[in-house]
């Protein structure tokens, strides 16, 4: 996948994830309807050959791989198994384990993102208000071009997750056209080198 024509990646933000944290239950019905978005954007990105990182939190478990932490995540017990069984990830796909909230904070991301020669990122995940934020500026600081559909990324609520969308499409120049409409315009044939 080294030839990657678009010069894009989609990066899927803590989209595998137990939701095990207390404000969980008011950011699930959020989740779900992001997680059908953010499918649906993954799968326009697979059949474009555009590469698909997961970028996830390790939960603060330092032994763990990214297979445990699907394997985790996608078991009955887990209150994220829905969202995280829809969004599981294909053989082809990549992955990065990020400590804290940005996914370039001592993380592979950066050498990554260089061998795939990407100059755009697509956004997706959770929190939007957190950790895409938080990844969505780093990217910014490094120059990249941005897209955050504004259906798949989800918050604890709607006025927090509309917040992170209006700062990430003011300062940081993101293009927060919702999946269907980027898809309709088909807009990765506008970022293919002519």
């Amino acid at each position: 996948m080294q030839n990657n024509r678009t010069k894009t990646a989609l990066l899927l933000i803590d989209v595998i994830n137990d939701l095990n944290f207390p404000e969980s239950d008011a950011f699930l019905q959020q989740g779900i309807a992001a997680s059908i978005n953010i499918l649906n954007m993954r799968n326009y990105c697979h059949k474009a050959e555009v590469p698909v990182i997961y970028v996830n939190d390790n939960f603060g478990v330092w032994r763990s791989d990214f297979a445990q932490v699907v394997k985790h995540c996608t078991s009955q017990s887990s209150k994220g198994s829905e969202i995280s069984n829809r969004l599981v990830p294909s053989a082809n796909d990549y992955f990065v384990l990020k400590p804290k909230h940005s996914g370039f904070y001592c993380t592979s991301l950066d050498p990554l993102l260089e061998f795939l020669m990407c100059e755009t990122l697509i956004l997706c995940g959770f929190a939007g208000n957190i950790c895409v934020l938080f990844t969505g500026n780093d990217a910014y600081m490094r120059e990249y071009k941005i897209v955050v559909p504004a259906d798949c990324i989800a918050s604890n609520s709607k006025t927090e997750n509309d917040w992170a969308l209006l700062q990430m499409s003011t300062l940081l120049k993101a293009d927060t056209r919702t999946a269907g409409e980027l898809i309709a315009a088909n807009f990765l044939d506008s970022l293919t080198d002519s």
